[in-house]
């Protein structure tokens, strides 16, 4: 068998090297050191998402709050003997604490 050549080589290992490059490129790997360099910018970033992600859990919990106890008054209504008393007392005290 012949060995490769020198040269054969080094061609091949530029051209996996090239192909290594572009695809560093394409992920932007340079940008996301930048990004992750800059503290101010970091900061942010994670400020605004973090501010985000809080009043998207108040959006749901109130929504998921507000579907159970409309959940709960129809339960009332059913006019079921055990459940029906301990829920109306829930529903008594959820509506008085809104009062104040």
């Amino acid at each position: 068998m012949q060995e490769p050549k020198k040269n054969d080589v080094l061609t091949d290992v530029e051209k996996h090297l090239q192909k290594m490059v572009t695809a560093l490129e394409n992920i932007k790997i340079r940008e996301y050191v930048e990004f992750l360099n800059n503290r101010q910018h970091l900061f942010l970033s994670n400020f605004l998402a973090g501010m985000a992600r809080g009043l998207g859990m108040a959006v749901g919990f109130t929504i998921l709050g507000a579907v159970l106890l409309a959940l709960l008054k129809q339960i009332v209504l059913l006019n079921l003997p055990l459940i029906s008393d301990f829920i109306a007392d829930l529903i008594q005290l959820v509506n008085e604490s809104l009062k104040k």
